[in-house]
């Protein structure tokens, strides 16, 4: 006798352990084997096996798929976004080093951007944090100065119109205020973590699983373990070169068509470095993210 099958959506994942969700029903699903590919945000096809409970059949396709990885396997994010929030902040220190490998992430998969400074009410430290994020701005990555604990109604005036009819995933170093940001934006937001983490067991590991909070039908927000490092070993020559905006201009206009901008004669991109057209940092990292990219081996 066949089961029947139901829609529903992933919103939490702890190991091979994922909570779906389907009309406001929480349901706790599980792959088959030892399969680990469906994301936050999937939409999934699920076999009732027991009252709460499902086997994943099918992930149904995909708008976009944004991950993460390093040089053995890759680190699914979330499914079905339009769009990323890098979380940064006056204080603690933030790593422009992630920042770029999300910006490469996004542009790798065609999701927007948009860079969140939060804490700006810490004026000792605000000139410089403003100073470091300029070369972002530069780029045209949009940028938006809030202060989530000081001015929480200023904060959720300036975002809201932002996440409106967007899915949108949260990235960002611990201690950036991912989770300030959540509580404006999801009033009860704290009653829904202990449910799904209820839900998937978890227990004292709520922080480390990603999470999916619907605001409205068309609206929902994703919160992700704060990370430090932001892998992207999958991204071949072509797809980072592209993923970079300021190299897009210099494309084919260097002397070999193969040219990998390293250290080629009548390179355009290495000349748009020197005439200061494209940061050196940025360029240092291309050279990084292409080396790993050399070094995957799955």
């Amino acid at each position: 006798m066949t089961r029947s099958l139901k829609k529903a959506r992933i919103i939490a994942a702890h190991g091979r352990h994922y909570l779906a969700e389907q009309d406001g029903e929480l349901i706790l699903s599980v792959t088959r084997g030892k399969k680990s590919n469906v994301a936050v945000g999937d939409y999934v096809m699920v076999a009732p096996t027991a009252k709460g409970q499902a086997v994943i059949e099918s992930i149904e396709e995909r708008e976009t798929l944004l991950f993460r990885s390093d040089q053995f396997k890759s680190k699914l994010l979330a499914a079905n976004v339009t769009q990323l929030f890098i979380v940064v902040a006056t204080e603690p220190g933030f790593a422009d080093d992630l920042i770029s490998r999300a910006l490469v992430a996004t542009e790798a998969v065609g999701i927007k951007a948009h860079l969140i400074l939060n804490k700006i009410d810490i004026a000792n430290a605000l000139p410089k944090a403003r100073e470091r994020l300029q070369l972002y701005a530069g780029l045209g990555y949009l940028m938006h100065e809030i202060s989530a604990t000081a001015e929480p109604e200023a904060t959720r005036q300036t975002l809201i119109p932002l996440v409106e009819n967007q899915i949108t995933i949260l990235i960002g170093q611990s201690g950036m205020g991912k989770s300030s940001i959540i509580n404006i934006l999801i009033p009860g937001v704290d009653i829904a973590t202990r449910e799904i983490s209820a839900a998937l067991d978890s227990g004292k590991h709520t922080t480390t699983f990603t999470r999916l909070y619907r605001m409205n039908e068309h609206t929902a927000l994703i919160d992700s373990p704060g990370f430090q490092e932001f892998g992207l070993y999958h991204l071949d020559k072509e797809a980072l070169e592209q993923a970079f905006r300021e190299f897009r201009p210099h494309l084919g206009h260097c002397r070999f068509h193969n040219c990998r901008h390293l250290a080629e004669p009548g390179c355009a991109i290495l000349e748009a470095v020197e005439a200061g057209g494209i940061s050196p940092m940025r360029h240092r990292l291309y050279t990084q993210l292409l080396h790993e990219a050399s070094q995957k081996v799955y």
